[in-house]
Formats: C-alpha cells, sequence, structure tokens
C-alpha cells in the first residue's frame, strides 16, 4: 500500500501525534483514530496507536495514502528567481521568501539522507539561492548561515548572513531582540489592537504549544497587535514582535479568539473545537512584511520591505468584495 510520511521538524517537537498529522492527514477525527487503532499509523517504521504521544525532531511518521496532502494543495513548487534578492552585499543577503519553501534544512533531515540522496529532497531557500548570488556576483561565494527562519508556509523577509562575524553580530541582535520584525496577518474575527503577553510552553495542556497557565514558566513572548482594516467577519492585522519565539504570532492570535486564515494547529481555545475557518486559505496567511536590521559591517540600520504575495492579495480582495 501506497504511504505518505512527513519528518518531524525541531518546531513541531513536544506536540502530540493526533496534532502533527491533523496539518498532512486530510480525514476527519473519527477516521484518524480508526487508521491508529488498526495500526495504520506508523512512527520510525513502528505502528503507533496512541495519538497522544509526544513526536519528537527527527522522527519520520507515515500513513496509509488516502488522498492528497495539504502541503500539496498549499504549496505548489514555488518559484524563486533573482528579484526575490532585496540586498546584497558581502556581509550579508536579504531575501523575500514565497510561501511553501522551507528556509534551510535542518542538520537532522541532511545526515539522515546522506549527500548523494538530498538531491531528491525538495530544495530550500538556502539551497536556491546560491546561483542567483552569483548571477550578481560571479565566482564561489561563501556558505550562506541561517540566522533565523520562517515556517515553510510563510512568506516574507528572511536575512542570511555571509560570514562568521555577520553572523555573530546577527545572532546577538535577535538574542537581544533589537531586529525589527513586522507581520501582516489575514485572521478570522474581530480583532482589535492590543499588546499580547504571555509565557510559551511546548505543551499548553492539549499537546500544542502556547501559553502558560501561571506566568514565568516557559519563554517570555510578547506581540503587538494594530488593526489594518476591517473585512466583515475578518480583519487584517500587523504584529510587531518584541519576542521572536517559534510561532508567536500564530499563537497569540489564536489565543486571543482570531486565529489566521488557513490555521489548523492554534485555531482553538484550550482543549476547545477548532473554529470555523469560511476563508478555506489552503495556509496560514501570515507574510513578514518589514525586517529592519543593524547592518554588521557599517552599523547603519537598514529597513526592508515586502508586498503581499499573490494567494494573500487575492484573499483580501476576496473578503473585501463580500464585506462590502
Amino acid at each position: 500500500m501506497a504511504r505518505d510520511s512527513v519528518r518531524v521538524e525541531p518546531e513541531e517537537s513536544g506536540q502530540t501525534l493526533a496534532a502533527l498529522l491533523r496539518l498532512h492527514l486530510p480525514v476527519a477525527g473519527a477516521e484518524l483514530r480508526r487508521l491508529a487503532e488498526q495500526g495504520w499509523i506508523e512512527v520510525d517504521g513502528q505502528a503507533c496507536r496512541d495519538l497522544g504521544r509526544r513526536v519528537h525532531a527527527g522522527q519520520r511518521v507515515s500513513w496509509p495514502r488516502v488522498g492528497r496532502r495539504r502541503a500539496e494543495v498549499s504549496c505548489v513548487r514555488p518559484l524563486l528567481d533573482a528579484s526575490a534578492i532585496r540586498y546584497l552585499d558581502d556581509a550579508i543577503v536579504v531575501v523575500a521568501k514565497p510561501p511553501g519553501l522551507t528556509t534551510m534544512r535542518h542538520p537532522h533531515e541532511a545526515a539522515e539522507f546522506g549527500a548523494r540522496a538530498r538531491r531528491f529532497l525538495p530544495r530550500t531557500l538556502a539551497e536556491l539561492l546560491p546561483p542567483l548570488i552569483a548571477r550578481r556576483r560571479p565566482g564561489p561565494g561563501p556558505r550562506l548561515r541561517a540566522v533565523h527562519r520562517l515556517d515553510k508556509d510563510t512568506s516574507g523577509l528572511v536575512v542570511f548572513a555571509r560570514t562568521p562575524a555577520a553572523e555573530r553580530h546577527l545572532g546577538q541582535q535577535f538574542r537581544a531582540h533589537t531586529i525589527e520584525r513586522r507581520y501582516w496577518a489575514i485572521v478570522r474575527g474581530q480583532a482589535c489592537d492590543a499588546r499580547l503577553e504571555s509565557w510559551l510552553v511546548r505543551d499548553r495542556g492539549d499537546g500544542r504549544r502556547g501559553s502558560a497557565p501561571q506566568p514565568g514558566h516557559g519563554q517570555r513572548a510578547i506581540t503587538h497587535v494594530k488593526v489594518l482594516e476591517r473585512l466583515g467577519n475578518f480583519t487584517l492585522v500587523e504584529c510587531r514582535l518584541e519576542t521572536g519565539r517559534t510561532h508567536q504570532v500564530r499563537i497569540h492570535l489564536g489565543e486571543a479568539g482570531t486565529p489566521i486564515c488557513g490555521e489548523r494547529i492554534y485555531d482553538r481555545p484550550v482543549h476547545g473545537a477548532p473554529l470555523a475557518d469560511p476563508s478555506h486559505f489552503p495556509r496560514v496567511a501570515l507574510h513578514a512584511v518589514r525586517l529592519g536590521l543593524v547592518h554588521p559591517v557599517t552599523g547603519k540600520f537598514l529597513v526592508w520591505e515586502a508586498p503581499l504575495p499573490d494567494d494573500m492579495k487575492q484573499l483580501l480582495d476576496s473578503l473585501r468584495r463580500r464585506s462590502s
């Protein structure tokens, strides 16, 4: 029987098997439980009937092929051309990442497949960039060094370091939370201007990352939300990160009762049912629209902005027509 599978990413580590499968397996909850009870769900090649089991980075989860996976529906061969490069010099490169493209391959995945087998894996942003850089700066270039990442389905601005010194300098800025990062998101419901602060943990009580019930446990996270446009039962918001935690924007917006369109993990209260998503958007409608940082060589503060990708523009146009 043909099977589909997924490798657990580091940011997915610690969530339940059920939460992971909801992202990739297009079946109802009852059907998912039936597959597990009958031993069709496997973790690292072994049948797993416990959907509450925690998964860990590097594990391979597989299931019988029952139709097109969500990832295949929402992310079809993302394209990258030279126009994606927004800034380039000897120290850094800033790129507008399209949705559906992984920023950089995690070491555990590279080690598992080996150099010869890696050519059969989907290309990452870090692998597609060097040929584009070479068109502007011929000759062998330095290795790209990731200092932060965007989720695969999130679009927008990413910076890579091109030297060890630049990597250290940018890393210090990210750790000090002095990098300016703003996201635009299209959310369900009536969002409000707000300062959202909580302490994020790997398990908020239902197998998902989220806010701890008591402050002081986990990582402190602060998101500033600003309403940009009301669209009937939807809202376009800007989120400014004061801290940069894994899935911070998605968690904060979901827990505020306004999950992002296309969100399927942080789209519900603790132990609650998923909130309806009449947008039917096939990915998380989240875009890193603005990036500002101190250049690691010149010391100047530089800012870049990236317009919304076409799919989010189309969603906005559709919601504007509905609301009017």
